[in-house]
């Protein structure tokens, strides 16, 4: 039996009241996958917003939801954050870095990005702003690329904590969640169609991960520039 939780806005409000006054949810995406980019997303809420912010309705972790589901509250998603984003790294990224240092740079491209939306990359107006982040999974990656060569500069770097299954039961996290997962999608449906040679994969419907039919058509016609080449392919 499958226990439907629904995300709250408690670790939010945890991280409010320790003096941050932007709250990023992040979640990954393609991280298994064997071809197309890595994503990950993310949401962000002022914490002076919080005594009337309410969590978005339907709201739950990603994959527990349909890909229908997904597209119909994405919208609504998107217009609930003060800032939103979607950071990537390639697939030859991720051969060169590895996946973990390719996630921290994908992240941190994506925090830039919210951060210049928020209007944080304006040094008076950034001015003693304090970002906190919770981050999904147990690994804080995030802080790890931090300042590093690859990794944009960053206007505010924030403060990272970790939450095992975090997009069930954060809602900032289960919001970036649905945002990467759908932008995800979105983007390997396009490039399925974009040229015959990647019709084999079917990436259409697998979104660039392992599945039976995947895998034929990679022993049958080899890996595509799109592929993860330090991957076990077949």
């Amino acid at each position: 039996m499958t226990v439907t939780v629904t995300p709250t806005l408690d670790l939010e409000r945890d991280l409010a009241a320790e003096g941050y006054d932007v709250i990023v949810g992040f979640d990954e995406v393609g991280r298994g996958a064997l071809a197309g980019p890595v994503m990950v997303g993310a949401a962000a809420i002022w914490t002076r917003d919080l005594p009337q912010l309410t969590v978005p309705e339907g709201v739950a972790d990603s994959k527990m939801l349909t890909e229908h589901r997904r597209e119909h509250i994405v919208a609504p998603l998107k217009a609930w954050c003060a800032a939103y984003a979607v950071g990537q790294a390639s697939n030859v990224e991720i051969d060169e870095w590895g996946i973990s240092y390719a996630l921290g740079v994908a992240a941190l491209r994506a925090l830039t990005a919210v951060e210049h939306d928020l209007g944080l990359s304006d040094g008076l107006s950034g001015h003693n702003v304090r970002v906190g982040a919770i981050l999904d999974g147990p690994n804080d990656y995030i802080t790890k690329a931090l300042n590093t060569f690859d990794a944009p500069d960053v206007p505010i770097p924030a403060h990272v904590i970790t939450k095992v299954k975090g997009d069930r039961y954060c809602a900032t996290v289960a919001a970036a969640a649905v945002i990467a997962k759908v932008t995800r999608d979105r983007l390997m449906v396009d490039i399925a169609g974009s040229n015959p040679q990647y019709a084999p994969y079917k990436w259409e419907h697998n979104k660039g991960y392992g599945s039976e039919a995947h895998r034929e058509a990679i022993a049958q016609f080899g890996p595509t520039s799109l592929h993860r080449l330090s991957w076990h392919l077949k």
